[in-house]
């Protein structure tokens, strides 16, 4: 039987995210694991739109503090994981990237033995049909993929 020990669960902070870290969080149980939650902030903000255009330094205040308040994110996320379930061990991260990318980059990192990722995002459905990050982590991991469907 597949006993996963090392457990990524990539996140946008979506409802749909939640629901994956709650299925992650009872397989964690059952095996003892580590849960590695994750986020991405996507490098293909767009800095201009019509005539407007952002300049280089406002662009990477921006992406500085996204990341700021997604590492805030990911800790208010795991205190309430350790609060509830006090015998899970949870680490988080967020890196800037491309989010499929940086996902499995971190599952080769953290030699993650299963991922458990929301078959929606913030994006929802047409973005999964074109191509999405979901499909691409399923085709491309290295490791075990539990898809939970929204």
């Amino acid at each position: 039987m597949f006993a996963p020990k090392k457990i990524l669960v990539p996140t946008d902070f979506s409802v749909y995210a939640d629901n994956a870290l709650k299925q992650a969080i009872d397989i964690a149980k059952q095996n003892k694991a580590k849960i590695y939650l994750f986020h991405v902030i996507d490098d293909g903000f767009q800095q201009c739109a019509v005539d407007y255009c952002l300049n280089e330094g406002d662009v990477q205040k921006i992406l500085k503090d996204s990341l700021k308040n997604a590492m805030d994110k990911l800790q208010q996320e795991a205190k309430k994981v350790s609060d509830t379930d006090a015998g899970i061990e949870i680490v988080f991260n967020a890196k800037r990237g491309i989010p499929y990318e940086e996902i499995l980059k971190e599952q080769e990192e953290k030699s993650a033995d299963l991922i458990v990722i929301a078959s929606h995002g913030k994006t929802g459905i047409l973005k999964n049909l074109m191509g999405g990050v979901v499909d691409k982590v399923t085709k491309r991991a290295k490791c075990q993929v539990l898809l939970i469907r929204s």
